[in-house]
């Protein structure tokens, strides 16, 4: 007992204890999650071998929020960690009002935690939040294992995931630019590389051994920083071609339509069931990682674009948001954002409030948003009802089965913007392409057959009126479909 008071002194001294916000029992031990085991049974040493998955122990610190919040967020770490091929032994939070700055944890409690990485037989250590060098040393140091963090997990997956030459520079990118910092916190993985500060060898390990350490660290500081300047300018070239194709649609006034939301919400699925496109999917998190585009078309005959997105998650990495911004700014110039949320998420509120942080980030707070609450064949009633009550207008569908697609069709075309320019003309019959342009690009409000040609009465981009300009028909002149003709 004496133990855990010292440890509730040291771990949280640094708590105002007036304020009542902490419980002790709470402070006093790590709380295990439940569920969160993926431990496999029945399997040989060669098959564990061939699979090679990290047997990893998960630990979070509980800040704010409720217990279910916390629960909430190192189970989507457990989901994390699986995608990136561990295995996952054991899930601790412990309760405390900030991460304490030298192990994230209380020092009292990296003894508990190394004891539970003994007795699991772990080698990895994942924490939920982002650590400091100095964190990240003093926990392998107390551990003996290797310890990561959320960030660094993330970075990884999508190391995995990226199959574009642009995906892959904007992944390499983000991961050099996390790792640049933290060098110094690696340090000595380095130092018995090529000697480094010496440590090993009595009284400072002598002449000549102190040199060679920092001299490692400087030359990977050096080729890190030329490899990143060289990253971000084929990030720029590709780009360009990004923004080229965009002004191509966007002078062909075609409108354009993001598909974003939390990861494995069921974007992909809903675009390939309204689009037909063969996008992968898979439940996985951050399974699509490139952008795709595909088009689409309006009950009356308007073309519009619609794009899958990199998906989101609570405390995405700002070094992600970054080397991603020319992927996300495919959000940014939409005319309309189409959010989609996992119905059957045990928290879909706070899904959608980390969705709409990141597109604030890259300025897409301002477009108008759909909102499609989607898995409804999976979700209980009683959710679908809270849901209903907190989002009246959302969308619900099931992009697996298919249910309430063509309403979100139709809300989808509600939402498009319409061409500016009314005009009415008479086409001649030898100008069938210009009639099937209008047709493509335009909106047809009437079409009649005449002797003298095709008489449109349309909706159509500034551009297109301009060609349209030579048949326009005389102000005043009747509208045979306005006489029943």
């Amino acid at each position: 007992m004496r133990e855990q008071e010292s440890f509730v002194r040291s771990a949280d001294e640094d708590l105002d204890a007036t304020t009542g916000e902490l419980e002790l029992e709470d402070r006093q031990a790590l709380r295990r999650v439940a569920g969160l085991s993926t431990e496999l049974t029945d399997i040989t040493e060669v098959e564990y071998r061939q699979l090679r998955l990290e047997r990893v122990v998960l630990v979070g610190v509980w800040a704010e929020g409720t217990v279910t919040d916390a629960e909430n967020s190192l189970t989507e770490l457990a989901a994390l960690a699986e995608t990136a091929g561990s295995q996952v032994l054991e899930g601790l939070i412990q309760r405390r009002n900030r991460p304490d700055p030298a192990t994230y944890i209380g020092r009292g409690k990296v003894d508990d935690l190394s004891s539970v990485v003994t007795s699991t037989g772990a080698d990895t250590v994942i924490c939920d939040g982002e650590l400091s060098p100095s964190q990240l040393r003093n926990l392998e140091q107390r551990t003996k294992v290797k310890v990561v963090d959320r960030t660094a997990l993330i970075l990884d997956i999508f190391a995995q995931h990226a199959k574009s030459k642009e995906g892959k520079a904007q992944v390499e990118l983000a991961q050099l630019e996390y790792l640049l910092p933290r060098l110094r916190g690696w340090g000595e993985t380095l130092s018995r590389q090529t000697g480094g500060s010496g440590r090993g060898g009595g009284a400072g390990g002598g002449v000549g051994l102190r040199g060679p350490g920092e001299t490692k660290l400087e030359t990977d500081r050096r080729r890190i920083r030329t490899r990143i300047a060289r990253l971000r300018r084929e990030i720029k070239g590709m780009r360009l071609v990004r923004h080229t194709k965009r002004a191509r649609r966007s002078r062909n006034a075609v409108p354009a339509v993001a598909i974003a939301g939390y990861t494995n919400a069921g974007k992909s699925s809903l675009l390939n069931r309204l689009t037909g496109a063969g996008v992968l999917v898979e439940d996985a998190l951050f399974a699509t990682l490139d952008p795709t585009t595909r088009r689409a078309r309006t009950a009356d005959g308007r073309v519009y674009t619609l794009s899958d997105t990199v998906g989101f998650v609570r405390h995405l990495p700002h070094q992600l948001i970054e080397a991603f911004r020319s992927t996300l700014e495919e959000v940014g110039d939409a005319d309309l954002v189409v959010h989609v949320v996992d119905g059957a998420h045990p928290d879909p509120e706070e899904q959608v409030r980390a969705v709409r942080e990141v597109l604030a980030e890259v300025g897409a707070d301002r477009l108008p948003e759909l909102l499609v609450v989607n898995k409804i064949d999976a979700a209980d009633e009683e959710t679908l009802l809270r849901l209903k009550r907190a989002w009246p207008e959302a969308i619900l569908v099931s992009a697996r089965v298919g249910r309430g697609t063509d309403d979100l069709r139709a809300a989808i075309e509600a939402r498009l913007p319409r061409p500016a320019v009314e005009v009415r003309a008479v086409l001649p019959y030898a100008r069938g392409d210009l009639v099937a342009l209008v047709h493509r690009d335009g909106e047809v409000l009437s079409s009649a057959h005449t002797g003298e040609g095709t008489e449109l009465h349309v909706r159509v981009t500034e551009s297109l009126a301009a060609r349209l300009a030579p048949y326009t028909r005389v102000p005043g002149a009747p509208d045979p479909a306005e006489h029943g003709e």
